[in-house]
């Protein structure tokens, strides 16, 4: 689902911390409601002239939901993998897999296995700790309200201090994956695409001692091959002359097919715009959405009030290894294992 974001108006309702994610949910879905932020209100309200539902005909859309039925029923029969999932999220897998159900049904294993192969980033999520309030307070991670002409999902995400003494690279990835999830159960609309933005003004060649290598390549493996999207572009703005160096970091553990999506901009250039029209963006960016802070503010509201969600995931989504049968073994796993966790261990080109 798409939202507008409008100032002013009257209140009628406040996102508070500890509100319940059902209850959210609901409201995001089915109502319009304002949200206060401080002194500023802003009214999230359906942008249902962009809807776009599914991009299927009315005839085949029995057909989609007999395929979702059956991959509900695989699931419940699976005895390794968690039962309690959102029929959103089976969506999402099901419509960013090709509505292939075998391929659906192997990226649904393989999203769940990785994540237990990694509690560093998937457990102890609470969005209350000094964890995680600190990569809230250094860093800028956005979904934007509108989409593309074409039905993408944008993004930026950017660091807004300079200064990375404060910079777990753990802790911003797991907050990253927070808010991934927060879309990923919790909005109906699904996207044609996404288009990532990464804003490197302040990513200093620092930057490059802060990265834990077993972390970046499993943040890599499973946002190629394991989250249910579809990326479409992949931009790199305000990219500084050593931007190189820090891109070598992750062009090992990219896929051709995804290194042929990223594009560098430089300070000061329009070049993004040829992709991604300027409206779409934040008004520090010359923009239309709201500010940085607004659409930051809303989506930390949003983060908190699914908290209860969050501290219950450990256990509901869990994977019983024991459990799982000899036809169900997936040779990417072993990729995530034993894997090299300093930057010293990473041969630069």
């Amino acid at each position: 689902m798409q939202y507008g974001i409008k100032k002013g108006g009257r209140r009628r309702g406040r996102i508070a911390a500890g509100s319940s994610a059902r209850s959210t949910g609901r409201l995001a879905r089915f109502f319009n409601f304002r949200v206060a932020f401080g002194a500023n209100q802003f009214e999230l309200t359906r942008s249902s002239d962009n809807i776009k539902k599914y991009s299927i005909m009315p005839d085949q859309e029995v057909e989609y939901n007999k395929d979702l039925v059956t991959i509900k029923d695989w699931l419940n029969k699976q005895p390794h993998l968690p039962h309690n999932v959102e029929d959103v999220l089976l969506r999402r897998f099901f419509t960013s897999c090709g509505y292939s159900l075998e391929r659906a049904k192997r990226t649904i294993d393989f999203f769940f296995t990785i994540r237990s192969t990694a509690p560093e980033l998937f457990c102890k999520r609470d969005p209350w700790s000094p964890e995680i309030r600190r990569v809230f307070e250094i860093t800028d991670m956005l979904p934007l309200p509108n989409k593309t002409k074409e039905n993408y999902k944008v993004f930026i995400y950017r660091l807004n201090n300079p200064e990375l003494d404060l910079f777990n690279f753990v802790d911003a990835v797991k907050t990253f994956f927070m808010l991934a999830d927060t879309r990923l159960t919790e909005e109906d609309e699904i996207p044609s695409g996404e288009i990532p933005i990464f804003d490197s003004a302040n990513v200093s060649l620092k930057f490059i001692g802060k990265v834990n290598l077993s972390t970046l390549r499993k943040y890599m493996l499973y946002t190629q091959e394991a989250i249910p999207i579809r990326l479409k572009q992949v931009h790199v703005i305000n990219a500084p002359a050593y931007i190189s160096k820090i891109y070598a970091l992750c062009k090992p553990f990219l896929k051709s097919e995804v290194a042929k999506l990223v594009k560098f901009h430089e300070p000061n250039s329009t070049t993004l715009y040829k992709d991604v029209p300027q409206d779409l963006l934040p008004e520090e960016y010359g923009g239309k959405a709201g500010t940085v802070d607004q659409i930051k503010r809303y989506w930390i509201k949003r983060i908190e009030a699914k908290r209860d969600w969050f501290l219950e995931n450990d256990k509901n989504w869990a994977v019983e290894e024991a459990l799982r049968p000899s036809n169900c073994q997936d040779e990417r796993t072993n990729q995530v294992r034993d894997l090299p966790g300093s930057f010293r261990s990473l041969a630069l080109d």
